[in-house]
């Protein structure tokens, strides 16, 4: 496997106003996403946090390092190729929310989801009109047809950028209702992650970390906080 990765070629990174919206221009050229598209946000505060992440290159470029860079080809080249079907694919997360499949037991477990997944559940009722149902274990939970077409209509409305953060907020947590949550700024970022990770910091509060699981979830984390970012830049 090649361990080749581009150099930097360029000496200033600046954002600027172009049509359709804002670029990054390096040396002056612009950024081309890897499809070879124009690299177009909707905002000035994007676009300077690009160009920000190009300006902290400092020998290899290392996309790990640039997620908003990486948002904004996902937008361009990913999802507003493929709309519909980003928007289905994430509609379906309405009919398996996490918040709605609860455990049997023990005791102490099923009352925290209760205290801290109810609410949640009364919120999308309540703002978004979709009342979601629980169940025991993982066995499916049948939704009303009603509730998923109003959580679809909530991913309608997002514009490309949107969606694209939409994504990673809803399958890093597994969760359409805490992402949308999010979105709204019903809750925060914070309190809407450990609220998607109770069952996990349960088994740990009994039997201890494991190594490997924590540097998994501090990855997921990262980027669910990436993800959050993304949006409001994409709204700022």
């Amino acid at each position: 496997m090649s361990d080749w990765k581009p150099k930097r070629f360029w000496k200033t990174a600046k954002a600027e106003a172009c049509a359709g919206g804002f670029t990054v221009l390096l040396d002056g050229r612009s950024v081309k996403t890897p499809a070879k598209a124009n690299l177009t946000v909707p905002t000035l505060a994007m676009a300077e946090a690009i160009a920000a992440e190009w300006d902290a290159q400092v020998d290899l470029l290392d996309p790990r390092t640039m997620p908003v860079t990486r948002g904004a080809n996902a937008a361009i080249d990913k999802v507003r190729i493929q709309r519909a079907e980003v928007i289905a694919l994430l509609a379906e997360y309405g009919d398996s929310d996490l918040l709605c499949y609860r455990a049997a037991g023990p005791e102490g477990l099923v009352k925290k989801q209760a205290q801290n997944w109810d609410p949640m559940l009364d919120w999308a009722a309540g703002t978004l009109g979709a009342r979601l149902f629980v169940g025991e274990g993982v066995m499916h939970v049948p939704q009303t047809k009603a509730a998923l077409e109003k959580l679809q209509v909530e991913l309608e409305a997002f514009d490309d950028f949107a969606l694209a953060a939409a994504h990673d907020l809803i399958s890093l947590s597994g969760s359409l209702v805490l992402a949308l949550a999010v979105i709204r700024e019903a809750i925060s970022v914070d309190d809407a992650w450990l609220l998607s990770r109770i069952d996990e910091h349960w088994q740990v509060a009994e039997w201890g970390e494991d190594e490997e699981a924590a540097a998994t979830e501090a990855t997921k984390r990262k980027a669910f906080f990436e993800a959050a970012r993304f949006y409001q830049l994409s709204r700022a």
